[in-house]
């Protein structure tokens, strides 16, 4: 039995789950809204918010200590491990600054009605 189990897990491995959550999030980032189930749009949406978290204390850290300081590139290859350079640079130098006086709530998810396919319940996510 799953009881107090974090997480969904998709009907997938672990392996294609990171993957999923890294493609989902990347292209989030360089479109800005997706529309998806409202299973992924609920559970990628905290990953979302951690990253543009991570990138708003890159920020931070740039301009208390310089632009190359140790702390900060640091923080950036651990935060971004598995995006590409395009999302990264899109990240920190759009998004952040954007964000960076708010303390969360980076996303929103607008729930629809039920796809005309399979019946899924879907959700619109995107950036506040």
């Amino acid at each position: 039995m799953r009881k107090m189990k974090k997480g969904r897990k998709f009907g997938r491995e672990g392996n294609q789950r990171k993957a999923l959550k890294l493609s989902f999030s990347a292209n989030f980032i360089l479109k800005g809204k997706m529309k998806t189930t409202e299973a992924k749009a609920k559970e990628f949406s905290s990953f979302i918010e951690r990253q543009i978290t991570g990138a708003c204390k890159i920020i931070e850290k740039r301009d208390s200590a310089g632009k190359n300081s140790p702390e900060s590139l640091h923080i950036t290859k651990g935060l971004f491990k598995g995006f590409s350079s395009a999302v990264v640079k899109k990240l920190i130098n759009e998004i952040a600054p954007k964000y960076k006086e708010r303390k969360g709530g980076y996303t929103r998810v607008i729930k629809l009605g039920p796809r005309k396919s399979d019946g899924a319940r879907m959700a619109i996510i995107e950036l506040v």
